[in-house]
């Protein structure tokens, strides 16, 4: 899929030349993951990984076909996002993020884009919920709200006002309570026999 973006013919010292390209989002690929890491680190440090999201996504994969990453003229690796099985309060839903985007390409859709290329794909996939942590007035204009996340918690410390979600079917939270859990984990909770 390809957008629009300004992409840097040559930048000089003192003044930015920009001309009008594309940029494309695409899966993600293994020869992603060096430049994804960085972009990371560079949108989010080293603290990213002992947030509480990070416990939910250790140990796990992304959901299949919902790893995806933007690209911008030349190939270079300018945003990423993925998406990953939760269970919450029993529901099964998905977790979105870490959403990043280059410092260069702030402003100019590519983090919206991926979003909505994310929750595109996975309605097509007939996933039912997202849930995320984030700035709510950013996530709000792609139909994100408090009001799903209210009898749900998570497995460590989050802000509840950031702690949202999205139903891609209506009532797939309704009934939702409890603790969200990385969908692996339901086998774990499970008796053992011995």
């Amino acid at each position: 899929m390809a957008f629009e973006l300004a992409c840097p013919n040559h930048v000089p010292a003192l003044q930015a030349v920009v001309a009008l390209a594309t940029f494309t989002i695409r899966d993600e690929a293994t020869r992603d993951l060096t430049a994804r890491e960085a972009l990371l680190d560079e949108a989010f440090g080293p603290a990213r990984l002992l947030k509480t999201c990070q416990r939910l996504r250790d140990g796990s994969a992304p959901a299949p076909g919902l790893a995806l990453v933007a690209t911008d003229c030349v190939g270079g690796l300018i945003g990423t996002l993925r998406l990953w099985p939760v269970l919450a309060g029993g529901r099964a839903a998905l977790l979105l993020g870490p959403l990043a985007v280059a410092a260069r390409a702030r402003s100019l859709g590519v983090g919206g884009a991926l979003i909505r290329e994310s929750l595109a794909r996975a309605a097509d996939l007939r996933h039912r919920a997202v849930l995320l942590v984030g700035d709510a007035p950013y996530y709000a204009r792609f139909g994100f709200e408090r009001r799903f996340t209210e009898r749900l918690t998570m497995p460590g410390p989050v802000e509840r006002a950031r702690f949202l979600g999205l139903e891609l079917v209506d009532g797939a939270l309704s009934a939702a309570q409890g603790r969200v859990i990385p969908a692996s984990t339901r086998a774990l909770d499970l008796p053992q026999a011995a």
